[in-house]
């Protein structure tokens, strides 16, 4: 039996930089959610940043502020939990600070423990390297839903395996020669901006998401 891991969350310092540096730095970092049911982590490996007021396809753009994206107006290091398509949910990591309202979507990781756990909330004919593929895949798998919106990500007071702990920690470094930048899936609206590499995969790992084109 595999033994459990020992995460030590990354400190709020980590995300006080702009969203597409993050995007690249959370890149190889264990993300980890314990639930009633247990612990599910896995090692991401694609991300896409969004700019904020300047960016189109941000839900901030243009200085929007609402209840659904009051969460990346605050400090950095908090989770974006939004519901799209009447249907899914999607994990973001808060960037920047205060007041500038970036964020990271998570999109992928490798699964690195709670596999059991993950597949019967995703279905059993799934491979155990697709569980956490596609952003509403990874939160199905990791039991991610709109009460986690605001979870401290940095969280030292509940630890990594307290119920409802929600946190990011360090992992396995990925070398530069592995990360592709490409444009973001699905924001073909924001015209221009639909077409900034802002998207980071660890290539050639088999749980990227999106078009084969968009995975090596």
């Amino acid at each position: 039996m595999t033994a459990p891991l020992t995460i030590t969350p990354l400190p709020r310092s980590f995300y006080e930089r702009d969203a597409v540096a993050l995007a690249r730095a959370l890149l190889g970092r264990t993300l980890v959610h314990a639930t009633a049911g247990g612990v599910v982590a896995g090692r991401i490996v694609e991300t896409e940043a969004y700019r904020g007021p300047t960016d189109r396809a941000a839900h901030t753009f243009g200085g929007r502020r609402t209840p659904r994206n009051e969460v990346m107006w605050g400090p950095a290091g908090h989770a974006y939990v939004y519901f799209v398509y009447g249907m899914h949910f999607c994990l973001n990591a808060v960037a920047a600070g205060e007041g500038i309202p970036e964020a990271v979507l998570l999109r992928a990781a490798e699964p690195l423990e709670g596999v059991a756990l993950a597949r019967s909330r995703r279905g059993r004919d799934v491979a155990d390297a697709l569980l956490l593929s596609g952003p509403a895949n990874l939160c199905r798998a990791l039991g991610v839903d709109r009460s986690r919106n605001g979870a401290d990500l940095t969280s030292m007071s509940t630890g990594s395996r307290t119920l409802g702990a929600l946190v990011i920690a360090d992992g396995e470094p990925v070398p530069p020669r592995r990360i592709r930048a490409t444009p973001r899936i699905g924001v073909a609206y924001a015209g221009p901006d639909a077409r900034r590499p802002w998207r980071f995969v660890v290539a050639g790992s088999a749980a990227v998401s999106g078009p084969p084109s968009l995975r090596r």
